[in-house]
């Protein structure tokens, strides 16, 4: 009886550890305290190419959507369409900002060609 429980108290120590690395390395996390200290982080799932990224920058976040398409030599992003979840937040952000995100996500995807939803679409639109 005494060997069982403390075979019990191993497995729960080791699924106690288990929870624990899993918790600081999940990526969710990590975007939420760079949203939380208005970091920059971006937030992508690579292999996945249906599910959408997301990236917060000045306590902003954004989600973009990828386009699969082909280029010279193989498929890839080719464009991306990228909102603001929540344009309340939007205020202090000039165009030098969105010129920086879109930088960060042109690493990421060299050969894509970024569109802007509303309202980010018609403020960049007014500098020309």
């Amino acid at each position: 009886m005494v060997i069982l429980f403390r075979l019990l108290i191993i497995v729960a120590v080791i699924i106690l550890m288990y929870s624990v690395i899993k918790y600081f390395v999940d990526p969710k996390r990590k975007l939420e305290l760079a949203h939380d200290k208005k970091q920059f982080y971006f937030h992508d799932d690579k292999t996945n190419v249906r599910k959408n990224f997301l990236l917060t920058y000045k306590g902003v976040l954004f989600e973009g959507e990828k386009y699969l398409g082909t280029t010279d030599m193989a498929f890839e992003i080719v464009s991306i369409v990228i909102w603001p979840k929540q344009s309340e937040r939007l205020q202090g952000l000039d165009r030098e900002d969105f010129h920086v995100i879109e930088q960060e996500i042109y690493i990421h995807y060299p050969n894509a060609t970024i569109e802007w939803k509303s309202p980010v679409k018609e403020f960049l639109r007014s500098e020309k």
